[in-house]
């Protein structure tokens, strides 16, 4: 039988353990004798990535937004315990999350339904597809441990020396921990073309689900990010085909996913 020719390079990206195992038995048995197919091939299992200094991890991001598709195995986010084990120079950072960052993309997670496995959800008759951001927020934060009495802050200084913000997170009496994280306009845009231009392809409605009652600033600034966007690019489209944008509290939002069927 002659092989499906596939005319681009596929990023091959390795991992740790038995997804490591199985992904080569995948490899050799269901894609190598049936497609003609280039894998340029980047080993991300911990070794690899000690060796390298993690500079593996960044070589294969840079080679997937080169050329469009990557499949990634499961990879090892060293802990304390993993440093030890390995013998890790440091305990490097979760390489999806520095992929995520280098794409700068969105995350689709879609189920794939199959009539002979029970779903867990017996009403759900159609996949429900998570959208998810994947820059900066917790794969680019900073954390500190704190031991002693003090304050913590959040400081903002604008590069002309014309702006300061400074806003008290906590006064402590005690040990403790915090953390700081980000995002920025370019990004949420991205994010939100991404989300709308897919709910349009696939003709499925669309709802973004935040916390700006909490987080009436960070939170905030997706809801109205998205909302401007809708408005100005994609009603009208949205409304040729039938569907419907929302935004919905998370709590309200996990409520609904539990009593619908599914289908957005």
């Amino acid at each position: 039988m002659a092989k499906i020719t596939v005319k681009n390079p596929i990023i091959d990206i390795n991992g740790d353990e038995m997804a490591r195992v199985l992904w080569d038995r995948i490899r050799e048995s269901l894609i190598k004798p049936f497609l003609d197919l280039k894998l340029m091939e980047f080993d991300l299992g911990i070794e690899n990535r000690n060796k390298t200094n993690d500079e593996i991890t960044k070589e294969a991001a840079l080679a997937i937004k080169k050329h469009f598709v990557g499949v990634k195995c499961a990879t090892i986010t060293p802990d304390d315990r993993r440093v030890t084990e390995y013998n890790l120079k440091k305990k490097f950072p979760s390489p999806n999350g520095t992929i995520r960052n280098i794409l700068n993309g969105t995350i689709f997670r879609e189920p794939i339904i199959i009539k002979n496995i029970p779903k867990i959800v017996s009403h759900w008759n159609e996949s429900v597809v998570i959208a998810r951001h994947a820059f900066g927020d917790i794969y680019k934060s900073k954390e500190i441990n704190i031991k002693k009495k003090g304050k913590l802050t959040l400081r903002f200084e604008s590069d002309d020396d014309k702006e300061v913000i400074e806003e008290t997170i906590h006064n402590f009496n005690s040990s403790g921990v915090g953390i700081s994280y980000f995002n920025i306009d370019s990004s949420i845009k991205d994010f939100a073309h991404s989300c709308f231009n897919f709910a349009i392809k696939r003709k499925i409605p669309l709802f973004l689900s935040t916390k700006n009652t909490i987080l009436q600033k960070y939170d905030e600034k997706f809801k109205n990010i998205f909302e401007d966007i809708y408005e100005e690019q994609f009603k009208d489209k949205f409304n040729e085909y039938n569907i419907t944008y929302q935004h919905r509290l998370i709590d309200d939002m996990v409520a609904c996913i539990m009593k619908w069927s599914g289908g957005f």
